[in-house]
């Protein structure tokens, strides 16, 4: 499956012809760039939480500051990722494929906290909202075959980031216990996103050959 064309280019003459993918970035480049890179996007984030989410709450409502904050990751993270991704246009698709695959996470995660609530919901939402994600990511790069195990790395990494940072924050709390979360958080979770783009560019390309 062909989601956003990352998986094939096109000719001259408008005949399909694999993409050239010796430009993977390796994966620790990948881990590296994606971790440190989303922990700067997440932090910008948590900021607008720490100072201005009474403000957010009070103007745009539980749900707009929600989408804001998804926004917001989205726009900031996606720029940091894309230089992962090899390809023709590879900015603009995989900003296309990085907000469908956020906002199902986004969406998946939200959705568990307020239904199920509490540490279980958390759980629940990391899950299903790992889960999402990598289907979405899997599908852009024609690895669907590989979805479970991209998702057990987003998996790991989403969850190790979220209740780090949540213990930072309980322990710390205020501002600045709000902003390590979002640096514990941005880290990981940018780390198996890093991860997750390089096997799914490398299992793509194991596949075309």
């Amino acid at each position: 499956m062909n989601l956003l064309g990352f998986t094939s280019g096109r000719t001259a003459t408008g005949e399909r012809q694999p993409n050239v993918l010796a430009a993977v970035p390796s994966l620790k480049l990948s881990i590296l760039t994606g971790g440190f890179g989303f922990c700067l996007a997440s932090v910008c984030v948590f900021a607008t939480v720490a100072f201005a989410e009474r403000w957010m709450y009070n103007r745009l409502g539980l749900s707009g500051a929600y989408f804001a904050w998804t926004a917001l990751y989205i726009l900031l993270g996606g720029g940091v990722l894309g230089v992962l991704v090899v390809g023709p246009w590879r900015l603009p698709r995989f900003y296309l494929l990085f907000s469908l695959a956020f906002f199902a996470y986004a969406a998946a995660w939200v959705s568990a906290y307020f239904l199920l609530s509490g540490v279980i919901g958390e759980w629940v939402g990391s899950l299903a909202g790992s889960i999402l994600m990598c289907s979405v990511l899997a599908a852009g790069f024609g690895v669907m075959r590989s979805t479970l195990s991209l998702s057990v790395v987003m998996f790991v990494a989403n969850s190790v980031g979220y209740f780090l940072g949540s213990a930072f924050n309980n322990s710390i709390q205020g501002k600045i216990g709000m902003l390590l979360w979002g640096a514990a958080y941005g880290l990981c979770f940018g780390f198996g996103l890093g991860a997750v783009l390089h096997l799914a560019q490398t299992r793509r390309e194991s596949r075309l050959r």
